[in-house]
């Protein structure tokens, strides 16, 4: 996304904001069809490589950090576009204002609503190394302080997070955003149009996911039917089969999160928590260090995971931040024409 000192446009453009620019037809140079040709080819290879090679791979952290990272590329990509195309920063209306505002602020609460419970599972993280830590005495007093902690950290992560309340609306609105506006007698505006329309698609496709991995729920996987004509099309619909198919088919397992680290460690909880109840038998030695060793392994897998998601997490965030920045950059810019837009904005 822009800085503000870049002094281009934000994402996620609506209405005409291309009025001022080539009033005599739209066609296409072959320097502009090279340009977005490029864009989509690019676009198409990033949704290629998402495409798991295996059922059951998709929802991993890894493969949640990769998607994130791919997509702030894609936002990197179209900043360089509209530099390209050297676009001049022209009046927007208000109501195009009002749904660019609107929308940012539909992915700033995703970002804010992914970060919050990617720390939920983190403080949940901490309740199992607190576990782990008494495990490491034979006491038998530490064996019950562990089984309290895991009774707690059970509690903990089944709860739901209420910050996901309200993302299935937010994913529909930003679902009908995906309609292009019509830009009449601008080429280079029917250039940026239909790169936006790609990027757009996979922010929602990503957020879709991400918002299935962490409520544990599928109702809100996209659904989409993408034309063909578009460079990355078919790349992006074989994409979308594939994670919605292994992300629905996945075996149920009773755990409250999709994404298979999780899983791992909810797996060895149930395994371990029986063992180390000292008031209902004799403990198993060899089977508590066998189950200890593997729940600390895949603790250490899924803290690493979630450390590397949040990180990708809070660079999109900044990404869209940014572009808010631009925004009112370009504005300010504008000079005393845009003063009452500036005004409503901050009313807003």
């Amino acid at each position: 996304m822009s800085r503000p000192h870049d002094a281009q446009r934000p994402f996620f453009p609506f209405g005409n904001p291309f009025r001022m620019i080539s009033p005599k037809g739209s066609h296409l140079s072959s320097k502009l069809i090279a340009v977005l040709n490029n864009f989509e080819e690019t676009l198409a290879d990033r949704f290629r490589k998402l495409d798991p090679k295996e059922t059951g791979d998709v929802l991993s952290l890894t493969w949640m950090e990769k998607a994130m990272k791919s997509l702030c590329e894609t936002h990197g990509d179209i900043k360089n576009l509209i530099s390209t195309l050297e676009l001049p920063v022209c009046d927007w209306d208000d109501k195009w204002i009002d749904v660019y505002l609107d929308i940012s602020v539909k992915l700033l609460d995703l970002c804010n609503a992914f970060s919050s419970e990617i720390s939920r599972l983190n403080q949940g993280r901490l309740m199992l190394q607190c576990v782990l830590h008494n495990l490491e005495s034979s006491c038998p007093e530490q064996f019950i302080r562990a089984s309290s902690s895991l009774d707690r950290w059970r509690h903990h992560i089944s709860s739901r997070n209420p910050r996901f309340e309200n993302c299935g609306s937010i994913l529909d609105g930003l679902k009908e955003s995906l309609d292009l506006p019509k830009v009449k007698n601008s080429a280079k505006g029917k250039v940026l149009m239909r790169a936006m329309y790609g990027v757009k698609v996979q922010t929602l496709f990503v957020c879709s996911v991400f918002v299935a991995a962490f409520s544990g729920s599928a109702k809100k996987l996209l659904e989409l039917s993408v034309s063909d004509t578009h460079l990355w099309g078919l790349s992006f619909t074989n994409l979308l089969t594939s994670v919605n198919s292994s992300i629905r088919n996945r075996p149920s397992s009773g755990s409250v999160a999709i994404f298979k680290e999780q899983e791992a460690v909810e797996a060895n909880v149930k395994k371990l928590a029986p063992l180390i109840r000292s008031g209902e038998g004799t403990v198993e030695e060899e089977s508590v260090r066998s189950s200890v060793s593997s729940l600390r392994g895949n603790v250490d897998h899924l803290s690493q995971g979630l450390d590397l998601l949040e990180k990708e997490v809070d660079g999109f965030f900044q990404v869209v931040l940014t572009g808010r920045d631009a925004l009112l950059c370009n504005l300010r810019a504008n000079g005393p024409a845009s003063t009452q837009m500036q005004k409503n904005i901050v009313e807003r």
